[in-house]
This record gives C-alpha cells, structure tokens and sequence, in this order.
C-alpha cells in the first residue's frame, strides 16, 4: 500500500510541476517578434529532440530507446502521440501570435473533461452521474459559443481534444516518460529538419534575424521538454481522471495571463461559455472528491 501512495504521490508532484510550466507559456512564445508559428514548432522539434539526446545519453537510457526503435510495428501509438502533440504545439503557438490566448485557455479548460470521457468510452473508466452531467455542461459551453458567435471555437476544441487523446495514449504507451518523449520527437525530427531545410531554402528562415531569436528558438526545445517529462511521468503514475483534476492549474494561469497581461477581452458569450465549462469542473471536481473519499474509506476498512 505504501508503494501505492508514493507513485502517486510521485505522480501528482510530476502533473502539477508540468501544469504550472505550462501555465505560463503564453509569456514566454509571447517573446518571439515576427517569427511565424510554423518556424517556432519547427524548431520546438529539433532542439527538444537535442535537449532529450544529451539528457538520455548523460543518464545513459539508450538501451529502451534502441529496444523500442527496433520494433516499429509496436511505435503505433508512439507515433500517434508523435503527431497529436505536434499538431497541440502548432494550434497553441498559434493562439499566442493571433491573441487568442482565453480560447486557448478554454481548450485546456475543456480538457479534463475530455480525458473523463476518453476514460470512459477507450479505458472503460466508470462514469458517475455528476461526471456525466459535467460533460453535458461543457458539451453546452461549446454550444454557446457556435450559436451566439456563429462560429465553431476550432481552437479550443482541437487544444482539448488533441492534448486529451495524447494523454489517453500516452498512457498506454510501455515505454518511460524521457525513452517515450524521445522516440516521440525521433518521430517528428525527419520531418522538421526538411521543413528547416526548405524555409532556409526559400530564405523565409528568421533563426539568424537578430542576435535573441536563435537564442528563444534553441530556449523553446527545452522549456518543451521539460513539463513533457513532468507530464509523462505523471501520465504513468495516474488515473487519467485525476490526471485531468490537475490540469486545472495551466488553463487558470493562462486565463489571467490573457485578461491582465496581454489584456485580451471577454464577449458575453465567451464569459457564458466560460461559466458553463466552469461550472462542469465545479460538479467534476465534486464527484472526483467524492470518489476518493470513498477509496479512503475502503482502504481504512481494508487495513
């Protein structure tokens, strides 16, 4: 049993050290003056895959890595994190350079709610009532939003949901969180560096601009792979509900980074939006306090 608590113990210290990470990014890809979103993910790729090759070399872990890269009928799912990742890194910078960071924020809003669902429909994860009718209010939110502004909240929904399946995935995935994170970026590495070579080719490249964007560009492979690792390590430790409890943490910073940095307003209809997705983590939140009270209780009655 006190193996048991110390994984997770291990595993909500890893979620909340990613989530704050992540948190306060929007500050941080805020930094880059005219450098398109496509370039930043580009480079996000290649220096997370340099950062990872130092670090699993000076821990020398070369040995699951190798294991893993010689079974390709098995990275399945590795390649599937791969390419959701790559896409949540792409829709998030994005977000940031068009000043849509609160309906970024709402994405990862919606994201622990997406992972209940996930869990129950993949992973056959009981539902509870009050769970069920936190996905319905959130389902509403997302309603709100295409019936009173016309239009599909595309950003939020691909954030929740790309990032949500990632987790589902990556909780499935064998291998530890650095082998995996870096079989990951192995993955996307082939086609950064021909990316790289085709904006270098058509001179659109903006790594040699001034003397501060190279510096940001090698900075954000390792400030990405950082809260990944965290993440991992928490995805392996963790029920996927609990995962998503914690991921509170990254969209309430990002909410007020929009509103009281980058000064982002608010439409009645986003602030609707907002209360209702709000108001599914309130009743989730409820329900999973609830749950886990209830585990106590058993394994008092147990001990």
């Amino acid at each position: 049993m006190a193996i048991k608590l110390n994984e997770s113990s291990q595993g909500i210290a890893f979620g909340i050290s990613a989530y704050l990470m992540w948190g306060c990014f929007p500050l941080f890809f805020a930094l880059f003056d005219g450098v398109p979103a496509f370039e930043i993910l580009v480079h996000r790729i290649i220096w997370s895959c340099v950062f990872l090759t130092l670090l699993v070399s000076v821990l020398r872990r070369w040995a699951p890595v190798l294991a893993a890269l010689k079974q390709p009928a098995r990275l399945g799912r590795v390649l599937g994190c791969a390419v959701l990742i790559g896409l949540n890194w792409g829709v998030y910078i994005y977000s940031i350079e068009t000043h849509h960071v609160l309906q970024a924020s709402l994405g990862y809003f919606l994201t622990p709610l997406v992972n209940v669902a996930l869990g129950m429909l993949i992973l056959r994860e009981r539902l509870a009532r009050l769970q069920g009718i936190a996905i319905a209010l959130a389902v509403a939110g997302i309603l709100v939003q295409l019936v009173l502004l016309g239009s599909l909240p595309w950003i939020t929904l691909v954030l929740a949901l790309s990032f949500g399946t990632y987790g589902l995935l990556r909780k499935q995935v064998l291998l530890d969180g650095l082998s995996g994170l870096f079989v990951e970026t192995l993955l996307l590495l082939p086609l950064a560096l021909l990316a790289l070579g085709a904006l270098s080719q058509m001179q659109l490249s903006h790594f040699t601009q001034d003397a501060r964007t190279p510096v940001l560009l090698v900075a954000s492979g390792v400030v990405t792979a950082i809260p990944l690792l965290a993440f991992a390590g928490a995805a392996r430790r963790l029920r996927l509900a609990t995962l998503g409890f914690l991921m509170y943490i990254n969209p309430s910073i990002q909410f007020l980074i929009a509103v009281f940095v980058f000064k982002e307003s608010i439409s009645a209809p986003q602030l609707a939006s907002f209360a209702l997705i709000w108001l599914a983590l309130l009743l989730y939140s409820w329900s999973a306090w609830q749950g886990m009270q209830r585990a106590k209780r058993r394994l008092a009655a147990e001990d």
